[in-house]
């Protein structure tokens, strides 16, 4: 890799894993577990993943401890695998903000190995279809495979929420790259989280992304009735600088 290349990988790789994190949960407040963290059972990482998925956050350390006390850990508990997922995901961003190349490389491969791990026994997985899409993007890779782990994310959780909110962090920057079929479910899902008053990530989304996409976002708005239109232009108002 040649000087002038190097800062642009480091740059795509922070923006790819920063989208992915944001999906993931950065937007909760950092809360105390040193509960979690001794003798951590099978139903305490399902109570773990429910307030994880209310996009709380833990401090590295202690994210750190929970991890390496998980190895008991069935990788076909499902519940429990995707705790550890969102658990890790924001060590490797810390690792790569720090410089600490070595242990972002060893984050990145475990996420891949948990998630790969996670969907041979749940192929219906949707959120570990997402993660494996969102690494993909983290790696630079975006071509018809990749938009293809984005589409069985699409295909196995069509309508819940929890998902959507997260997915569209991650799909609406790698909007203009996808198929046009892939397109149309970003766009479709952006609208749907609108109607059902889901305001907040979709207008945050808006508001980062290319002029380009948008365009294509507004567009779809405007197909909207009055008052989500409304909703929606008032969260742009809360979030815009």
């Amino acid at each position: 890799m040649s000087a002038s290349s190097e800062p642009k990988t480091i740059a795509f790789r922070t923006f790819g894993l920063r989208t992915l994190i944001c999906a993931i949960g950065c937007l909760g407040l950092a809360w105390g577990i040193s509960n979690f963290v001794k003798g951590i059972a099978v139903d305490e990482f399902w109570d773990l993943e429910a307030r994880l998925l209310q996009f709380e956050n833990f401090s590295g350390t202690a994210a750190s401890r929970i991890l390496e006390s998980a190895d008991h850990l069935s990788s076909c508990d499902t519940h429990s695998q995707r705790a550890l997922l969102l658990l890790e995901i924001p060590l490797a961003d810390a690792a790569l903000r720090s410089g600490a190349a070595h242990e972002y490389d060893l984050h990145i491969q475990s996420l891949e190995a948990r998630t790969k791990r996670m969907l041979s026994c749940s192929p219906r997985d949707s959120f570990g279809w997402l993660v494996d899409f969102g690494l993909e993007v983290q790696h630079g890779r975006l071509n018809r495979n990749t938009f293809d782990l984005l589409a069985m994310s699409y295909d196995t959780s069509p309508n819940e929420a929890w998902v959507g909110v997260r997915r569209i962090v991650i799909a609406i920057p790698a909007m203009l790259a996808a198929p046009e079929a892939i397109q149309k479910k970003i766009l479709a899902e952006f609208q749907n989280l609108i109607r059902q008053r889901f305001v907040e990530i979709p207008a945050r989304a808006y508001l980062n992304a290319s002029v380009s996409t948008r365009a294509l976002l507004k567009s779809s708005v405007e197909q909207l009735d009055p008052l989500s239109q409304k909703i929606f232009a008032d969260a742009l108002q809360r979030f815009r600088p």
